[in-house]
């Protein structure tokens, strides 16, 4: 029996969702940022950990200094 990589408990088949090559429980599945709950393939990973896309995965691991180039509007 898999176990969820966040808890460390065993994933039941009706209640698993499988995300970056592992088993979770579905609310397991959280951001390690924000803890939003994510859904399978709808996130993005770094160091096997997930993420959402926005805005947590963009602000730690995107292009730096993309916001400075933009024009304030205050």
């Amino acid at each position: 029996m898999p176990k969820c990589p966040r808890c460390q408990k065993e994933v039941y088949f009706a209640e698993k969702v499988t995300s970056l090559g592992k088993d979770w429980h579905r609310p397991c599945l959280r951001c390690e940022k924000c803890n939003k709950t994510l859904t399978s393939g709808g996130h993005a990973e770094h160091d096997g950990k997930p993420y959402c896309n926005h805005p947590c995965y963009a602000a730690l691991f995107g292009p730096k200094g993309l916001m400075s180039r933009v024009p304030s509007t205050t």
